[in-house]
């Protein structure tokens, strides 16, 4: 019985551990995904032209290229599935130039990049005032400036704020003012250049979005980025598929032991059972025994099988998920699944050795005193 308890225990737990780790998993990517930044992209629609002379690239040329009027941004929060917009970043870009260096300007909502950026650090403080800049790290060090110091920008005085640390991006190159300010230096009042949607959450009809954006907007692109999303939503499926069925495996490995361990119960026990018969046990009451028997250590099983599962989930995640500080998911659907679960099994693998403990034939057990 000791050997049957571990080999169940080892089975429930291994279910345990896997859909805890993958439930957990699945949290913390769609936590991630709601972090990653824009997946719907609203750009100006425009027709260009590549132009070649020679087998030579010589690039190409827009023309006919739409505006995107700041009023069209509340068309946005009107699509069917609004409730699914978690940010709206609207950006102008425009060419400037500070201390006789061309840089990018770029004009934004910082309440709303900041929620879809939320991987910035920043040396200082965010722009609070009009007046004030954030410069990326390039081009911080382009300009040899720090936070506090002021910049000549179109015969006006603007203090740099904060710097961004390091990003990786383009984000480093560029220099960032407050959207209106920004429009109102380049010239673009009323205009944006491009629109950042966040909605990255899990199960978001990102689809259904982009056609609805698009008929708000006809005379914008509407884009989705979903490629990197898509990828990590697929390993995780097929993690979910590998670890189900290593489950599988496992529990049957566990109802084969309660099998075999019940079988040689009964054998061992013919005795007993013929004594039981000889003085009137039915075999409902034969198979009562056997059978409680079996959901006793069962049930144990499944406890301990939780317990461990649970353990070795908490153990193994932050190895397995995408960043640290990732939460274990677990509730008591999990544990009432386990012991559920393992009662099921106990039962099922036990109800062949309790049948043929029932018919067991009193005359021949006692054959055996």
């Amino acid at each position: 019985m000791v050997f049957l308890t571990i080999g169940l225990t080892v089975g429930i737990a291994t279910v345990v551990t896997l859909i805890t780790l993958t439930r957990s998993m699945s949290g913390d990517i769609e936590r991630k995904m709601d972090e990653f930044g824009a997946n719907i992209l609203i750009t100006p629609r425009s027709n260009g032209l590549s132009m070649s002379y020679g087998g030579i690239n010589l690039g190409g040329v827009t023309f006919d290229q739409a505006e995107i009027h700041e009023d069209e941004l509340k068309a946005i929060r009107t699509i069917e599935n609004h409730a699914n917009l978690a940010s709206v970043a609207p950006k102008v870009l425009g060419g400037i130039s500070i201390a006789e260096h061309d840089l990018l300007l770029v004009g934004v909502d910082f309440a709303n990049e900041l929620k879809m950026k939320q991987w910035w650090q920043v040396f200082g403080k965010v722009p609070e005032r009009p007046d004030e800049l954030l410069l990326g790290s390039d081009a911080a060090r382009t300009l040899l400036a720090e936070p506090g110091d002021e910049l000549q920008i179109n015969g006006a005085t603007y203090l740099v704020s904060g710097v961004l640390e390091q990003t990786g991006s383009q984000d480093d190159a560029m220099v960032f003012a407050e959207l209106h300010k920004a429009q109102k230096l380049l010239g673009k009042e009323g205009k944006v250049t491009m629109i950042e949607v966040a909605a990255l959450c899990h199960g978001c009809p990102i689809g259904d979005m982009v056609m609805q954006i698009a008929e708000k907007m006809p005379g914008a692109k509407v884009t989705a980025i979903q490629q990197v999303v898509a990828g990590r939503l697929q390993a995780l499926d097929q993690f979910k598929r590998f670890s189900y069925s290593m489950a599988t495996v496992v529990l049957f490995i566990g109802a084969l032991t309660v099998f075999v361990t019940m079988m040689g119960s009964v054998n061992e026990r013919t005795v007993e059972i013929g004594v039981f018969r000889a003085i009137g046990f039915r075999k409902a009451h034969i198979m009562r025994i056997i059978l409680l028997e079996a959901a006793l250590v069962s049930l144990l099983a499944g406890l301990l099988g939780y317990g461990l599962g649970i353990t070795s989930a908490a153990l193994s995640l932050p190895y397995m998920a995408e960043s640290k500080d990732a939460l274990l998911v677990s509730d008591w659907w999990i544990g009432g699944g386990a012991i559920a679960l393992a009662l099921l099994t106990g039962l099922l693998a036990s109800l062949y050795p309790a049948l043929k403990a029932s018919r067991m034939d009193p005359t021949e057990a006692l054959r055996a005193l």
